[in-house]
């Protein structure tokens, strides 16, 4: 006899067995992700006011400029610096490895690619050959005069010494030497760390905005 499940999440669901199969259909209906909308900041740096300074080097790392032999490095250091981060939830690309790839080829094969704005951080361990990759950046072109500043990524372990703030930088004055005028980025609101760091760094907020992304519901 069919028989119809009560309401749950805004829909009916249909069993045409028994009631316990109907039931055990809601349980594993509720275990999905719920969509839940993520506020995010649309920061803005102003080139042509704002000064670029050169900030003194780090002792053990260094900065090097984009080549299409670093593509693999750059995919791997945007991995672990996503993976367990908020972004994933709004961009599911960056938990893994794969969607790292294929974001990675996407931007650095669009024709707004500026590759003088694609930085990667490599750490080399003290008296060792050992050299770590482990900070990411990249930009693109959207149209004559401005830039978005792409996935400003650094693993956990190397976060607090600089880096963030150098590859910014480092982004900031490739797109000046191209002629763009305004760069852009945007961070989800809850990353304080990251909206800090922004601001400290000269971006100010123009807009905010809400994208749709995913969040497991509790056990």
């Amino acid at each position: 006899m069919e028989r119809r499940a009560k309401r749950r999440f805004g829909r009916y669901v249909d069993c045409f067995s028994c009631e316990l199969c109907c039931r055990t259909f809601v349980k594993d209906f509720a275990s999905f992700p719920m969509p839940v909308w993520f506020r995010r900041f649309r920061m803005e740096f102003d080139l042509q006011k704002n000064s670029v300074p050169q900030l003194a080097p780090i002792p053990g790392f260094e900065f090097a400029p984009w080549h299409e032999t670093l593509l693999d490095a750059h995919v791997s250091v945007k991995q672990q610096s996503f993976k367990d981060g908020s972004d994933t939830a709004v961009f599911p690309s960056l938990g893994d490895e794969s969607g790292c790839y294929r974001l990675m080829q996407d931007i650095t094969t669009r024709d707004g690619f500026i590759p003088e704005s694609c930085w990667l951080a490599i750490f080399t361990e003290p008296g060792a050959c050992l050299q770590i990759p482990c900070g990411t950046i990249q930009a693109i072109r959207m149209d004559d005069e401005t830039g978005a500043i792409q996935n400003v990524g650094i693993i956990p372990e190397y976060r607090g010494q600089g880096l963030g703030s150098r590859l910014v930088y480092a982004a900031l004055d490739g797109m000046r030497s191209v002629g763009v005028r305004w760069a852009t980025l945007e961070v989800t609101a809850r990353n304080t760390g990251a909206v800090q760091l922004y601001s400290r760094l000269g971006f100010r907020l123009r807009k905010v905005v809400f994208k749709p992304g995913n969040v497991a519901p509790a056990a």
